[in-house]
Order: C-alpha cells, then structure tokens, then sequence
C-alpha cells in the first residue's frame, strides 16, 4: 500500500526499514537487554540459586504450598517492582517458573501474571519511563495552550482515571484467589520439560537473590544517571541495557570467586542463555517493524480523525479508549499510542470543554489495555519468554481475562462522563 502495490519497491523498502532500525539507539539496547536476560537467567539457574530459593520459600517457611501461593508469589513481586516492565516481568518469571514445576502449574498463567503486573503496575506508579514520557506529552500541550497548569499535577490526576491497569490488577488478583479459569486457559497444561536439567543440586538462596535485587537498584541507579539527576526523565533502554550488563559482569565475579563455578562453566552457560534469546530477539525486530509500518499508514491519527466528527462530550473518554485500545493493538506500544493519542484528545477535550484528566487517563488506559492483548508487543513477548510459555498460547490464555478489564474500564469512562 505505501509502495503502490509495486514489488520490488517494497522489497527495498523493507531492507531500509530494517536497515534503519538497526541504526536505533534504544532498539539495540533493547535487543541486548533480551540477549543478556538469557544469559543471566541461564547462569542463576546454574548456580543452584534458583533451586535454593525454591528450597527456602517450600521447605524452610513454607510460604508456598498450593497453586496459588506459587502464583501469587509472582504477583506480589510484579506490583513491587515497578521500575521497569521488562525487569518486572523477568523476575516474576525466574521466580515463578520453578515454582510452577514444582507444581505442575501450567506456564501458560505464570506468563499471564508476569504480563498482568508489568505494564499495568508501571503505568500506574510511574516513577519510570512512563512517567517520563507522559510528563513530556503533557508539558508539549501546555507549551502550546492547549491546557494549563502543572504537567506533574496533571499526571497525577489523570492516574486515577487510568481503570484498566486498576481491573487487569484486580482481575489478576482474583483469578489467583479463587483459581478463576475461563476459555483457553480451562485447556492450558503444564508441559513437562523437554530438556533434562543439568544443576540439580541446592546452593544458597543469594546466587539468586543478589543479582535480582542488584537489577532493582541498578535500574533506579542508571534512570537517575542517564537523566542527569531526574530519574523520571531517565533513558528506559539505556537503563535497562547498562542495569543487565553490569549485573552480568557481577555474576562472573560472584560465581567465579565464589568457587560455585569455573570461569569457562560461567562463560559456556552465558553463551547457551544467549543463545537460547536469540529467537526472542528476532520477534522483537519484526514487532518493531510492524509497528514502523503501520505508523507509516498514519493508521492512528486516520482512526482519531473518524472519531473527531460527530461525538457528544459525554461519550468522548470512552471513544478515546477504544481508539488507544486499538491502536495499541496494532502497533504493539504502549509509547506510541501515547505519542499518537495525547496531542489528539487533549485538544479534543479541551474544545468541548470535557474533563482534562480523564482524556488523558483514557489514553493511558487503552493503551495499556491494547498493548497488554497485542502478540506484538515487548512486554506480551518478554513475558512469555521469562514464564517459559509460547507467544500465541500467552495471548490466547490472557485475553479473555484482558477484555474483563477492558470492559469494566470501558464502563467507569463512560460512568464517570456523566459526572465529571
């Protein structure tokens, strides 16, 4: 369509896209934080920290004794550690997943908690790149006179309209408490593993621990570096690069002088959980590039211009949610559907003199909730790989659970523009 239809033209075309993406600053940083998540993931297995951890929380306090203590386990770890989506889904997953064999839990409602507390829990605290961004689109409104005030204010605000990271919370919630299975998920089964594991033996607890709360840290750490002192104007790729880099380099110092692995043991394991990422990797590309393309068809702001004719103010939130919804889906970012809505439904809102915070809560809404059902997007793709689940039975398990949420949001918006 972009190239008139001619072949060959688009051949060239898709060569330049992906030339051009590799030319992408956070985009290599991203694709290394997956290749370096393998690594690391694969080295705290082999350490016998994983097992130790597992050892500690079943045998010694018993914190987990049942399905659902196992995932709610993961749960609680998804909502505290909200600096980053991806560090929160990977840790929810390298906790959760030997938790889940022990059990015989399918991986299937691992990956749904790790993906239901990731971006949904950073959307909401969003002491991280959300913030970041969103203070920036907001500050650009204001710059143009569209809307005044304080842009923090006015964040803060439009936080408590954002419903649907509230319900996927709440819904994941009761899905672990009362063992909800509804469509796909009735079918999912744990599969048992096809590769044998080679460590079985059980070592301390902190071979785990320490690199993981070591990324916690670091995250904040780097936020505050690349930002120049302002953690919320921070780099979220760059963060998250350098936080798995030097968590790497500490597992080499760790295992080795620890005596619990040998230097050419570590690098071999590093190298096989690289490896082992590399697909991921490859979904993450294309997914970019999907998500490129159709940024190219002006996809979302043809979308808004549907919905700008003819809407009554009282159902306004509610439409810019579905349209942030969708365009999320689409693209498989969260970001860009921010960047595509906020400069299109604040002026909206503002013209019909409807409520600020709630078009903005409506767009940080549906973006979540499009990113959250999208097979294309980072977060659904790097929850499936920490839970050790395939992409597309993630998806399909999930979404139902998702359009509970989406439609509860849904409801609230259009309930809260007859008060408002």
């Amino acid at each position: 369509m972009l190239n008139d239809l001619n072949t060959l033209e688009s051949f060239n075309a898709i060569v330049i896209l992906f030339m051009s993406l590799m030319q992408e600053a956070w985009i290599l940083k991203t694709l290394a934080f997956v290749i370096l998540a393998g690594s690391i993931m694969a080295l705290i297995e082999k350490s016998g920290g994983v097992n130790g951890f597992v050892s500690y929380v079943l045998d010694q306090k018993s914190f987990v004794k049942s399905e659902r203590s196992a995932l709610m386990l993961s749960y609680i770890l998804g909502v505290v550690i909200f600096i980053e989506t991806s560090i929160t889904a990977l840790v929810s997953g390298a906790v959760g997943k030997p938790l889940c064999d022990k059990y015989k839990i399918p991986h299937a409602k691992l990956a749904m908690v790790c993906d239901s507390t990731s971006a949904p829990i950073g959307s909401l605290i969003v002491l991280n790149g959300y913030g970041a961004l969103l203070l920036g689109l907001i500050s650009t409104q204001i710059s143009l006179g569209y809307i005044v005030g304080d842009a923090t204010e006015i964040l803060i605000n439009a936080l408590k309209f954002n419903f649907y990271a509230i319900f996927a919370l709440l819904v994941t919630f009761a899905f672990i408490y009362f063992s909800i299975d509804i469509g796909p998920m009735k079918n999912s089964l744990y599969k048992e593993q096809t590769t044998q594991n080679t460590q079985t033996n059980i070592t301390s607890m902190y071979y785990m621990l320490l690199p993981v709360l070591l990324m916690i840290v670091l995250v904040f750490v780097y936020l505050y570096i690349t930002g120049d002192g302002n953690i919320l104007k921070g780099s979220g790729s760059s963060a998250i690069f350098y936080t798995m880099l030097t968590t790497l380099i500490f597992t080499l110092v760790y295992y080795v002088s620890t005596k619990n692995m040998s230097f050419k043991t570590w690098s071999s394991t590093a190298f096989k959980g690289a490896k082992a990422f590399v697909p991921i990797s490859f979904i993450l590309v294309f997914a970019f590039a999907i998500g490129n393309v159709t940024g190219e068809l002006k996809t979302g702001l043809y979308l808004a211009s549907l919905a700008s004719e003819n809407v009554n103010v009282l159902f306004l939130a509610s439409i810019i949610f579905l349209l942030s919804a969708l365009i999320s889906f689409s693209t498989g970012t969260s970001w860009g559907t921010f960047s595509i809505m906020i400069p299109i439904a604040v002026p909206m809102a503002a013209t019909m003199d409807a409520n600020i915070a709630l078009a903005i809560g409506a767009v940080i809404s549906g973006g979540i909730f499009g990113d959250h059902c999208s097979p294309i997007s980072d977060t659904t793709i790097i929850s499936s790989m920490a839970s050790d689940c395939e992409v597309i039975e993630h998806v399909q398990t999930q979404l139902p659970y998702a359009l509970i949420s989406g439609i509860l949001a849904f409801s609230m918006f259009l309930v809260m523009s007859f008060f408002l």
